[in-house]
């Protein structure tokens, strides 16, 4: 099962994040900052697969933008690996083009639905 879903630029800032258990704003805050300096410290040689605290974190990198996917135990990282790929294709297509500035507009344009 997925437990949560960010998107993060080089710089270590979240662009987009979607929780699917409930977690407080405050661990939040600490839990990607944990995430995002684990992921973004590993060299391109290294597994995309991070075994952290009682779940798995899958992550792959584009330009400058990582997407990283936090896992319970007993999903396939392979399975998570593939989606996290199908889905940047689908915003590649969707917007021509991929870009943190990009995602963070449409962050914005979401708020703005949800008034």
């Amino acid at each position: 099962m997925i437990k949560f879903f960010l998107m993060v630029n080089k710089q270590g800032q979240t662009r987009l994040s979607r929780y699917y258990e409930h977690v407080e704003i405050n661990k939040r805050t600490m839990l990607e900052a944990e995430v995002i300096k684990n992921c973004l410290s590993r060299s391109k040689d290294q597994c995309s697969f991070i075994e952290y605290k009682d779940f798995k974190l899958v992550y792959r990198q584009y330009a400058a933008l990582f997407v990283v996917v936090g896992i319970n135990e007993t999903e396939n990282e392979m399975a998570v690996y593939e989606l996290i790929h199908n889905f940047v294709e689908v915003l590649d297509k969707y917007f021509s083009r991929v870009v943190s500035e990009t995602l963070h507009l449409l962050r914005n344009i979401s708020s703005l639905s949800k008034l």
